[in-house]
């Protein structure tokens, strides 16, 4: 089968869960309106589900290729690349001053999402290109931002983010990479970079390379970082590509999935040395690639959404048509379809209410993100990044965890059938394995969420989400019926768990470091199931109202959310114990090194 888009769900979770009509209001943002974002959809949907889709599995089984440098992405991918291009997608959330359509991300959000169910591998590629923008138009010269941000938004070039090095994985203090200044402005860069996603391909005229590097001047440690923009092609002044530059591809890597995207081992100055330039200040490049890496964590994190969807729709389509034993009921004599037994059915909500929590949760930062850009109120702005910034590890470790669970599960649906690649149901879960490893695994998204979003404010912006969770409890008091006292009983107990661990790790950080993060996982996840419960909860709130409107649509909403707060938030007492009540770190840290 391929991919049908859920746009209805989409727009219900951006209207009536991430306020679109609150981002509409925003200055620059008036013509963002309902009409537009759907119009955007149903467009992104055509491209994904047509052209897109029927690609995932011809990448699988004819990946990328290398030979002699060159790497020759699957057949059809260049001409879908161009078809992407053509259409503006790369340049949804992008300035129109760089010739970027300036849609909020909100908007764009759903777009990433649809990218990622169709065609993962793919969808990297725009993925990289989206952080090597935002480094460039946050801290590259007006020279800069005008060679290469219309040329990457236009799709003509593709971007690179180039960290990772063979002796230094996640701890970029071991960077070795130099750059040499040459007199003229210029550096000429020396060293090996790998896991480079899409870093060599025939998809595109040109590459943009934004690499970490060390001056020969520069502190040791993660201090004395630089980052350096160094392209395939040099760039002449006029724009046109000129001689290649001393960067190539010396091979790609055999993985477990996503194997249509190149992953590169690229070397620079094996003739001479790469030329490039310095991005911003000397010194101050991890700061900048941090621009990168939270957009592409948030955007890895639409990626556990999109391929969650993805396998979701597949286990709902073979339980619709595979017939096998007869119902525990005795309600037919015969063989029925298996949806029809219980375990099935668990199985599939469980697929389908994460992934509904995991969106809604997602969109709702996005929506974030475009108030702290565009809000007339300066304190205002400030208070809804602090938001995003809180809620984007959990997009992103939590969303991709849950992704490792929802295609397990899809192979589950599929039984024996599951673990045959020829279902097509096995490529998900092994596409998705990646998700809570690269940008940064779910343990630094987890000390991320400890010490920069947690700790770092005393709790403020935790208990702000707090505190909205705590209204709409109040809210659900006035409902009556199975569904919403259960998750009245559930989204309370999981508050209370959630404050109970906020002011454990508060308390406990710098006197105890051991103790919080023997936890910062489980908190990590305790925080997704928490706040995804907290959305499936206003989602309820709506479907009350606007039941009679559409009974099946709103309804399943309501019964999805009663059991993501039977199944799904049950599980956040067994969190917080593991936290705090069983003092996690003394189980962990209880074999000695020579026991293991």
């Amino acid at each position: 089968m391929s991919y049908t888009a859920p746009i209805k769900d989409m727009l219900f979770a951006m209207t009536e869960l991430a306020a679109l009509d609150q981002i509409t209001a925003l200055p620059g943002f008036e013509d963002a309106t309902r009409d537009t974002a759907q119009a955007v959809l149903e467009e992104s949907a055509r491209l994904c589900g047509e052209v897109l889709a029927p690609l995932n599995v011809e990448g699988d089984r004819n990946p990328s290729s290398w030979k002699d440098g060159k790497v020759t992405a699957t057949p059809g991918f260049a001409e879908a690349f161009r078809q992407f291009a053509e259409g503006g997608w790369q340049g949804v959330q992008h300035p129109l001053d760089y010739e970027g359509q300036g849609l909020p991300k909100l908007i764009g959000t759903p777009c990433v999402e649809m990218l990622n169910s169709a065609n993962l591998s793919f969808a990297l590629c725009p993925l990289l290109t989206d952080g090597a923008i935002e480094a460039l138009l946050t801290a590259g010269t007006e020279a800069q931002k005008q060679t290469y941000v219309p040329k990457l938004i236009s799709g003509e070039w593709t971007g690179t983010m180039n960290l990772t090095e063979p002796q230094a994985g996640s701890d970029l203090a071991l960077v070795r990479t130099r750059a040499e200044p040459q007199g003229d402005g210029s550096f000429k860069l020396f060293g090996t970079k790998i896991f480079i996603t899409w870093g060599e391909h025939d998809m595109a005229k040109n590459i943009a390379h934004l690499v970490l590097a060390r001056t020969p001047d520069a502190p040791e440690g993660v201090k004395g970082i630089s980052l350096f923009i160094v392209p395939k092609f040099l760039v002449n002044e006029d724009g046109s590509l000129g001689e290649r530059n001393d960067v190539h591809c010396v091979s790609i890597e055999h993985k477990l999935g996503i194997k249509a995207s190149p992953t590169a081992v690229l070397q620079f100055g094996d003739h001479g040395g790469a030329i490039g330039h310095l991005i911003g200040e000397a010194n101050r490049g991890l700061e900048y690639m941090f621009i990168m890496m939270n957009a592409a964590r948030f955007a890895v994190g639409m990626q556990g959404v999109g391929v969650s969807e993805r396998a979701y729709q597949k286990a709902v389509a073979y339980a619709k048509e595979r017939v096998q034993s007869r119902p525990v009921d005795g309600s037919a004599k015969q063989s029925v379809t298996i949806i029809h037994h219980p375990d099935v059915r668990r199985m599939l909500s469980t697929m389908r209410s994460l992934t509904e929590a995991s969106r809604a949760l997602a969109y709702v930062a996005a929506s974030h993100c475009d108030i702290a850009h565009r809000h007339a109120d300066e304190a205002k702005r400030a208070e809804h990044q602090a938001i995003y910034e809180f809620l984007v590890p959990i997009v992103k470790g939590w969303s991709t965890e849950l992704s490792i669970d929802v295609t397990s599960l899809g192979v589950q649906v599929h039984g024996g059938m599951g673990f045959i690649e020829e279902t097509g149901a096995a490529q998900y879960y092994r596409d998705a394995r990646i998700l809570p490893i690269y940008e940064g695994t779910t343990a630094i998204q987890a000390n991320d969420l400890i010490g920069r979003k947690t700790v770092r404010d005393g709790g403020a912006v935790a208990r702000v989400l707090l505190g909205g969770i705590a209204a709409t409890l109040a809210q659900l008091d006035g409902q009556k019926g199975a569904a919403y006292e259960a998750m009245g009983r559930h989204l309370a107990q999981g508050h209370r768990s959630l404050h109970t661990v906020v002011e454990f790790v508060v308390a406990n950080t710098k006197r105890d470091p051991n103790a919080v993060f023997a936890g910062s996982v489980p908190y990590l996840k305790l925080a997704g199931i928490v706040l995804g419960g907290w959305q499936m909860a206003r989602a309820m709130l709506v479907a009350a109202q606007k039941h009679a409107e559409h009974p099946s649509f709103y309804g399943a909403k309501i019964a999805t959310a009663h059991f993501y707060a039977d199944h799904v938030l049950s599980q956040a007492t067994a969190l917080e114990a593991s936290i705090v009540s069983a003092r996690g770190d003394e189980g962990v840290l209880a074999l000695s090194e020579d026991q293991f």
